[in-house]
């Protein structure tokens, strides 16, 4: 396990079994926690770990990553079911058993529904939306940020659905139709959803500053 300072707390990284050796990373504030975050990208997302310990009003937060492939094909396959169902759920099975196991039994940590979220950017956004529709008893709100058109609402919904807080900027419009479809298919099958456009464009700045906003809706003060 390699553990390295960030400007708040700590960024834990280990690899674990899936894929020959697939990384994750997790961002551990220095109060003790009262919400995760799980999350695709794992490369970049726990950074953002310190912004939200760095907010005013926002609960201490761990944020756990699974690194992305390095192939960008691969990763779309693994983030959206509708590519490669196969290989999304392979990967599924490591983010929803897998990676929890790790943040249970490294980071001592498990946390029930009411304060665990999923959260993902772009194709991971995607990936978030998937994974709570699947898994709505283990995650209680998905935050998706500008999320991607290879997953989209088909038929009809799950009974039993995850709150969502969606986000897209006024220069990126591919990804503000995309997040605006899945806000108005949840709302129309019942759900509790957010739907926020900001200025902005498709890249992690932007992300970043909304990630407190989400993490306070999903969790509160």
């Amino acid at each position: 396990m390699t553990t390295t300072m960030s400007i708040a707390g700590e960024l834990v990284t280990e690899a674990l079994g899936y894929d020959g050796g697939r990384h994750v990373t997790a961002y551990l504030p220095p109060r003790p926690p009262e919400a995760v975050l799980y999350a695709g990208d794992g490369q970049l997302v726990p950074q953002w770990g310190a912004a939200l310990e760095a907010a005013a009003d926002v609960p201490p937060t761990v944020v756990v990553g699974a690194h992305r492939a390095a192939d960008e094909t691969l990763r779309l396959h693994e983030y959206s079911p509708d590519f490669d169902p196969e290989r999304f759920a392979a990967h599924e099975d490591f983010l929803v058993h897998d990676v929890r196991r790790w943040t249970r039994s490294r980071l001592g940590l498990a946390l029930p529904a009411e304060r665990t979220a999923l959260f993902g950017v772009s194709a991971g956004g995607e990936l978030a939306l998937a994974l709570g529709l699947r898994h709505p008893d283990l995650y209680s709100a998905v935050l998706c940020a500008s999320p991607g058109a290879g997953y989209r609402p088909s038929g009809p919904l799950p009974t039993s659905l995850p709150r969502a807080y969606f986000v897209a900027g006024t220069q990126e419009p591919f990804f503000r139709e995309n997040a605006t479809r899945w806000a108005d298919a949840l709302r129309d099958a019942g759900a509790d959803v957010v739907m926020t456009e900001r200025p902005g464009e498709h890249g992690g700045a932007f992300w970043r500053e909304e990630l407190p906003l989400m993490v306070t809706w999903a969790f509160g003060p």
